[in-house]
């Protein structure tokens, strides 16, 4: 999916409830990343931590620093199946407030082609456990 020749990588969602700013969220976001080494490089190349803030509630924002939810979100399968998983019924805000759909986050994957899904993994952590 990659324009960047880069190797598989797993992908996640994490439900959280805060109530912090978007801002705030989304400096750990980037401070994380950096934690983990990650470094400036071509976009959409390997790095070691990508972390995305897809949505905050109901906030939708378009600016330069921020776009809520994530502009991307609605297309991207191996966002939306992880996100499936933990919550279906989920509806997203609008991604124009002048065109909303009212689909949940199940129906907005199943909307998508199946070449679009991602590759499904089972992985219970076992070969970590200490």
């Amino acid at each position: 999916m990659s324009p960047v020749e880069q190797p598989d990588f797993l992908n996640t969602v994490v439900l959280a409830m805060s109530e912090w700013a978007p801002e705030r969220l989304l400096a750990l976001a980037k401070e994380l990343e950096v934690r983990a080494g990650r470094a400036d490089g071509p976009r959409w190349g390997p790095r070691p931590l990508d972390v995305d803030l897809l949505l905050v509630g109901d906030v939708q924002r378009d600016d330069a620093s921020l776009t809520l939810p994530h502009p991307r979100l609605r297309e991207r399968g191996f966002v939306l199946a992880p996100l499936a998983d933990v919550a279906p019924e989920l509806r997203l805000p609008p991604h124009r407030p002048e065109r909303p759909d009212g689909r949940t986050v199940a129906e907005l994957l199943a909307a998508l082609p199946r070449e679009s899904r991602p590759a499904r993994v089972s992985w219970t952590g076992d070969d970590h456990a200490s």
